[in-house]
């Protein structure tokens, strides 16, 4: 039995911000239970919620030395859906109202966390043969494995995946600040090791340190090795290039499923999909207080609002195409405050054709993904993506910029063979119009060719892009690491 622990900072159900939590949450449960082992190891946040707080049980404690201080460190544990879960207690760090803060706290909390995890192993026995760690919050895990604990004979035989989820975000702070709040010696703060720029970079230790490095799409693999997709690392991925691997994030099928969803006005299939269709989106335009009418292109949008995501394309070209389009969006997402007033704005100035929302809600996305014709998803990149994944799983149509894993999941209509699952641009463009272009392909396929349209949306829902196929794909990569 290969063990394997999962180290992250978030994980569904227990606190969720952004995909991240979805992937190191459901994962493990994918993975072939007669042949590995996996745990899940989190921080224990005091803004989880009060009910999953409840069901953690005391398993012990320790002290974790970390630079010239020693702080506390609790052990909890519980088994959720047959998943074993520990997390690590600190209150000083693990505090407050929402789990990350500001760059400075946040590089100590998670040196912290990363050298509590690996602490913690002796007391909770469960020696694994592989840590996968996931984004730069764990990537001092492999940084201190290889250099501080790797004279005792525990843990000379663990090994280390590194999971990069988004290559933006790496943990970036002042050099003697990482030094002297990590305890690492001065010797890994050289351009050969954690520096980057004249700072620290936590991202950079997971990458140079571990085994193999995954991230969550084969074209996001490529990307990042190149100067413009790299943020400044493209020469270390090339130089891991051997030991770099993309692999697509799945979905829980169990959780999105139009024959069962919990939150779908009518549940449909296949074989049901333009009534069940007409019905969620009937019930949805009544409750955004959009006009209802069956045949309205609906557009929807679930998403961060951040410049990632391609807001600024969309704001650029929203007003021409509300002014002249028979179309109605629904919007649901928060974020950057500039794309929470522009989205509102054109609410105020077309209040028949769009709806904003941004106070999240888990139901509410789920009945967009299973209402609407369309999805948009202009991403200035996207290391995956889920949420077009969760589109196509209701016959709801992408509508995308070939970029990482959309262009990995996304094949583009072809009106000729009647082939494709979506849309899709490929240069992010504010002269050529290339997105407005996409959308009314769009619209002129959904209007003039409604069978196609259909045709191509039951396309979308026989993909399969489960967790099934992604753990078969990690399950190589673990056994690769471990040559069995």
């Amino acid at each position: 039995m290969v063990k394997i622990l999962f180290a992250a900072s978030e994980a569904v159900p227990f606190i969720k911000t952004g995909g991240l939590a979805d992937v190191v949450g459901s994962l493990p449960k994918y993975l072939n239970k007669d042949e590995y082992d996996v745990r899940i190891i989190l921080p224990k946040y005091t803004c989880m919620d009060e009910n999953l707080k409840k069901m953690l049980r005391f398993h012990s404690h320790f002290y974790v030395s970390l630079g010239w201080r020693k702080q506390y460190a609790g052990i909890l544990v519980v088994q959720y859906e047959n998943i074993i879960y520990y997390f690590i207690d600190n209150e000083y760090y693990f505090s407050g109202d929402k789990p990350y803060n500001n760059i400075y706290e946040d590089v100590e909390k998670f040196a912290f966390f990363s050298k509590a995890v690996l602490d913690a192993l002796p007391l909770l026995d469960f020696c694994p043969d592989i840590i996968h760690c996931h984004d730069w919050q764990t990537g001092l895990i492999p940084t201190y494995l290889k250099n501080y604990h790797n004279k005792s004979p525990f843990y000379q035989n663990i090994k280390t995946v590194f999971t990069i989820h988004n290559m933006k975000f790496q943990g970036r702070w002042k050099l003697n600040a990482v030094m002297d709040v990590t305890g690492l010696p001065k010797r890994l703060f050289m351009p050969d090791t954690l520096e980057s720029y004249g700072e620290a970079n936590c991202l950079k230790g997971g990458i140079l340190y571990a085994d193999i490095v995954t991230t969550v799409s084969p074209t996001y693999a490529k990307e990042i090795q190149t100067r413009e997709g790299g943020e400044g690392l493209d020469g270390l991925m090339c130089r891991r290039k051997e030991n770099l691997y993309g692999i697509l994030n799945g979905i829980d099928y169990e959780v999105y499923n139009p024959k069962t969803d919990p939150h779908m006005a009518k549940h449909f299939e296949t074989l049901d999909f333009v009534p069940g269709k007409k019905a969620n989106k009937l019930a949805l335009q009544r409750l955004l207080h959009l006009p209802e009418d069956e045949n309205t292109f609906l557009i929807s949008i679930v998403s961060r609002l951040t410049e990632q995501k391609g807001f600024d394309l969309v704001a650029y070209y929203m007003d021409a195409i509300l002014s002249k389009d028979k179309v109605q969006f629904a919007v649901l997402g928060s974020g950057e405050e500039k794309y929470e007033k522009m989205f509102y704005y054109f609410s105020d100035k077309y209040p028949d054709k769009i709806e904003v929302c941004t106070n999240f809600s888990e139901a509410l996305a789920h009945k967009m993904y299973a209402s609407s014709d369309a999805f948009l998803m202009p991403s200035l990149f996207e290391p995956c993506g889920l949420s077009q994944l969760m589109a196509m799983r209701y016959g709801t149509i992408p509508m995308v910029r070939e970029t990482g894993g959309l262009k990995d999941t996304v094949e583009a209509y072809n009106e000729y063979e009647k082939t494709g699952t979506g849309f899709s641009f490929r240069n992010y463009n504010f002269d050529i119009g290339e997105m407005p272009n996409m959308i009314h392909y769009a619209m002129h396929v959904y209007y003039d060719d409604r069978k196609s349209w259909n045709d191509m949306a039951i396309r979308c829902m026989q993909k399969n892009y489960s967790w099934d196929n992604s753990a078969k794909e990690y399950e190589k990569i673990y056994d690769r690491l471990l040559k069995k």
